[in-house]
């Protein structure tokens, strides 16, 4: 039997290209690999068109799967950040500190993990449609649960369950919006992707400063709000249908016998041979989290507490600074299809850490210019993530490996806040008066800055040591793990059938299938 399928040709970029010819990274020993990582961070410069070129490459139902996953993971970003944006307000409110408010944060954090793994094999196994649907309905519950606690105990066991909702969300959002992209676009789409983190934070800054201490009810607004939007993301979801390539995926699937058993043969060889990569990216993301954490949570209350920035002067800092972040994510992003996935993510991490001391040791309001290009950078960084991550992982356990990297990450940096602040205590500053209330101060501003400093390196030398696999095709018809559990013949008598059915084949341009039965053997 032929091993092509005949279909509409189309033109491959030259990484694409090498991918059909070599569809898994080239074998070699400990030590080749180790010199080898100086080498390959070399910057490919591989020719791409501009954005506006690359952004239409999306068809419709493109842009739509885009969209609602920008959206979800945009909320994700709002509901977290409700907690970081009303610390003070919340620790008045159940009579604790700012350090024992910063455990509902950590909570989150911690328990997110078990979100993206349970979400993340359903959406493996069952799709992406109805996971997605359930954690936006937990979104809503939870939120609104969050919004009439009366003790702080309550508090804490809403964030705690509120933590496995969201950790279920950012795996399957990422293979939403990201599976069938155009292979050109995936830098740029990854970025603004990406960069629904920053949106989502500066939307909860605006709506906090609009809804938080307006009424009698203080801080409880901003929650009963964060449960609306979901309603409408997840009638925007209902009307979508499941992503290309999980649709074929599902037929190789059923193609081969038994939807379950074929899952759970996927997962053996996943796990027997990408075992190395999934302990490398869970280390990769608790570097990237400390990042995103350590610069972003405690911030706000650096600005009020060490720096005595008014609620205003704080939300235009705090807009300021995402906005920065939401640049950087695309234009990083967009520059990791030029330069490269690891060289992109060293290089903005070396300007990012050039720019800590600005960052936090500006008093006066100048540090709005420090605080821009500083999120540029750390959400510069995060703009390759999205798609590095989805490059890096087994086809057959996409979303799983994507959210549950990202979530151990986040678990490892749970305390990256509690942390800050409970080390910022050990630099007590004058107490400043209230009304008839002493308020402690801390110089919260040199813990962030050794602090983050940390991470940069940390992060910069994980990056250095890692793979890239830039440009790899997600179609099953490229991956080796399906052909080795269900057999080459299998998928491509799956791919015909849908193709016989009138239904177009992900990345099956008239090359030839990128595995061959020889390369199973």
């Amino acid at each position: 039997m032929s091993n092509t399928i005949p279909s509409q040709r189309r033109v491959l970029s030259p990484v694409a290209q090498r991918q059909y010819e070599s569809p898994e990274p080239e074998r070699m020993t400990i030590m080749k690999y180790i010199t080898s990582r100086i080498s390959t961070l070399k910057p490919p410069m591989e020719k791409v068109d501009n954005p506006f070129t690359l952004l239409a490459m999306l068809n419709m139902q493109q842009w739509l799967f885009f969209f609602v996953g920008f959206l979800a993971w945009t909320w994700d970003a709002f509901d977290f950040f409700t907690v970081s944006l009303t610390i003070t307000q919340l620790a008045e409110t159940f009579n604790k500190t700012n350090t024992q408010i910063t455990w509902g944060i950590t909570l989150v954090l911690m328990l997110r993990s078990v979100g993206s793994i349970t979400f993340g094999i359903a959406a493996d196994r069952y799709g992406r449609k109805w996971p997605f649907v359930v954690n936006n309905i937990l979104f809503i519950v939870l939120e609104l649960a969050t919004g009439f606690t009366q003790t702080y105990k309550q508090f804490l066991a809403c964030r705690a369950l509120f933590g496995i909702a969201m950790g279920g969300l950012y795996g399957n959002a990422a293979a939403t919006a990201l599976e069938d992209c155009p292979e050109a676009a995936r830098g740029i789409v990854s970025g603004i992707m990406q960069q629904g983190y920053a949106f989502g934070y500066l939307l909860a800054t605006a709506f906090a400063r609009g809804l938080v201490d307006t009424t009698s009810h203080g801080w409880r607004p901003l929650f009963w709000f964060g449960a609306c939007p979901p309603v409408l993301i997840i009638i925007f979801r209902l009307c979508l249908p499941e992503t290309k390539s999980f649709k074929e995926r599902e037929a190789v699937r059923i193609a081969n016998g038994n939807l379950t058993a074929t899952f759970v043969a996927e997962g053996k060889v996943a796990l027997k041979k990408h075992w190395l990569i999934l302990v490398y990216l869970v280390l990769l993301m608790a570097g990237f989290n400390f990042m995103s954490h350590g610069s972003q949570d405690l911030y706000p209350t650096m600005l009020t507490n060490q720096y005595n920035f008014s609620p205003n002067a704080v939300t235009v800092t705090q807009v300021i600074a995402n906005l920065g972040a939401m640049s950087g994510g695309t234009i990083i992003g967009y520059s990791s299809q030029i330069f490269g996935r690891r060289f992109s993510i060293i290089f903005i991490c070396v300007i990012g850490g050039a720019l800590l001391y600005p960052y936090t040791f500006t008093s006066s309001h100048a540090v709005i210019a420090a605080a821009f290009f500083e999120q540029f950078c750390v959400q510069g960084a995060w703009g390759v993530i999205p798609i590095h991550l989805m490059e890096l992982s087994p086809g057959s356990f996409r979303t799983f490996v994507v959210g549950t990297s990202y979530q151990l990450g986040n678990l490892v940096s749970s305390a990256s806040s509690t942390i800050e602040a409970t080390i910022g205590q050990r630099f007590p500053l004058p107490p400043k008066i209230s009304g008839k209330k002493e308020i402690q101060r801390y110089e919260y501003g040199k813990v962030i800055c050794i602090f983050m400093g940390c991470v940069y390196a940390y992060t910069i030398f994980l990056t250095l040591v890692g793979p890239e696999r830039r440009g790899k095709l997600f179609g099953v018809a490229h991956d080796s793990d399906m052909a080795v559990v269900a057999g080459s013949e299998t998928v491509e008598k799956a791919l015909r059938r849908r193709q016989e059915e009138g239904i177009d084949v992900a990345e099956m341009g008239g090359e030839k299938m990128a595995i061959s039965r020889a390369e199973v053997a």
